[in-house]
């Protein structure tokens, strides 16, 4: 299983929408994460607008990849663009920067 921590860089003046959001995900979005092997998923958000994601995978590389075929991913990726710092016509899920895992206490 890896486990994969990646950053990502909310606007500022987005913050709070940005969480609202997040208390109301789709269903759909959450049922195709599941099916395509994205568990124990959880971000965390800094006041400064810094967001870590975690999420543990048989296959990052995969998981992602399976879920860029689904169409909920697609509409919420364009609905959620408008919150991240990231360049012009890029997703999200294409502009996560994965973390290096230095230590893990088993």
């Amino acid at each position: 299983m890896e486990r994969v921590c990646f950053v990502l860089q909310v606007r500022a003046e987005k913050l709070e929408e940005y969480k609202a959001r997040h208390q109301q995900v789709w269903p759909e979005m959450l049922h195709a994460l599941r099916e395509a092997g994205w568990t124990n998923y959880s971000l965390f958000l800094r006041a400064d607008g810094m967001l870590v994601g975690y999420v543990e995978t048989p296959d990052f590389a995969h998981a992602l990849s399976e879920m860029a075929k689904t169409e909920v991913n697609g509409c919420w990726q364009k609905e959620m663009a408008e919150f991240f710092v990231i360049p012009s016509g890029a997703m999200a899920d294409q502009a996560m920067l994965p973390l290096e895992e230095v230590f893990h206490l088993e």
